[in-house]
């Protein structure tokens, strides 16, 4: 009597793979493997860099935590290059988060807007002459738009700054004890605002045309105005991708450098008060820092990069989560 042979599980393989042998040749196999070696090798680079800069900031950074003398995530003072040294990095990312959440809270609503008018709203010319000039404002360059919030947009904001204080003064936010409307954290947070616009509505916009034109034409024949027809069939669609334009606009309003060194005092202080004059960030402060300090000085200024290059992991970390959270209750892929 006979046994049937057993097949090692090791050499099993699925119809599918036994279809795409027969498919594909040796000539075709061999190629898939070389894209695949590249691309893994090509992310496993890329993990690599991340943690060589991490390393490096650490690094750098270790001789001013040695010589701080103070706490560095709660002084506001900087004075790394005084005897003993002092310095914090609190004041920096307050007005680091405060000054990208005025530029978010401006520029998102209005690139979804942009981006919205565009793919359904707009004329198929006029929809593509306006997301063209929108996307002209990401080629200019930023100390462009630092020299025009500097030149013509700060000296016309006292009027804004001053209804604000009048009305809405009650709010901590909106009050002006100073009685000066000058270089401030409402300056930087509207320039921030304009630059990242581009990004938003780009993406946005072409995450609205990759909504199936199905779910738009099923909605329009149901008889659902144009606002429900968006509210029911194309934001529930493209919600995650809405999320990745508002966190890469994100990501560019903390690490913008010269714009905002041209439109805040660069004082070390922490206040709630958008349109006084005052406030700090972390990549401005290591701009206009960095030819003037000493070996501590620079230490010190690359230990606030490290905070920088952490507070902006985390925001695409965040982003991350929030993606792959909603594609599972989806059932999507992120």
């Amino acid at each position: 009597m006979g046994t049937t042979p057993r097949l090692d599980p090791a050499l099993a393989t699925s119809p599918d793979e036994d279809a795409s042998r027969q498919v594909l040749g040796p000539a075709e196999r061999r190629g898939d493997q070389v894209f695949r070696a590249v691309s893994r090798g090509a992310a496993q680079l890329i993990l690599l860099l991340l943690a060589a800069i991490a390393l490096f900031l650490v690094w750098r950074a270790f001789p001013a935590f040695q010589a701080n003398t103070a706490s560095f995530l709660t002084t506001t003072a900087w004075f790394p290059d005084q005897d003993p040294p002092v310095f914090g990095i609190a004041a920096l990312a307050f007005g680091t988060v405060l000054t990208a959440a005025v530029a978010m809270v401006l520029a998102v609503p209005v690139g979804y807007g942009i981006a919205l008018f565009t793919v359904f709203y707009a004329d198929r010319r006029v929809g593509a002459a306006a997301g063209f000039i929108t996307d002209l404002l990401a080629a200019v360059p930023s100390i462009v738009f630092g020299l025009w919030g500097l030149a013509v947009l700060q000296p016309h904001l006292g009027g804004l700054g001053q209804w604000l204080n009048t009305y809405l003064g009650a709010i901590p936010l909106f009050r002006n004890d100073s009685g000066l409307y000058t270089k401030s954290i409402l300056v930087a947070g509207i320039v921030l605002a304009i630059m990242v616009l581009p990004t938003v509505s780009a993406l946005s916009r072409e995450v609205f045309v990759r909504v199936p034109a199905t779910h738009v034409e099923a909605a329009l024949a149901l008889g659902a105005t144009r606002w429900e027809m968006v509210r029911a069939s194309v934001l529930p669609f493209a919600r995650p991708g809405m999320v990745s334009a508002a966190m890469l606009g994100l990501g560019r309003a903390l690490g913008e450098t010269i714009a905002v060194a041209l439109v805040l005092s660069a004082a070390f202080d922490v206040s709630w008060q958008l349109s006084e004059p005052g406030g700090n960030t972390f990549a401005a402060n290591i701009a206009l820092k960095w030819n003037e300090a000493g070996p501590i000085g620079l230490s010190a200024l690359i230990a606030s990069g490290l905070v920088l290059f952490a507070l902006t992991l985390a925001v695409n970390v965040t982003a991350r989560a929030i993606l792959a959270r909603r594609a599972r209750f989806s059932g999507g892929a992120a």
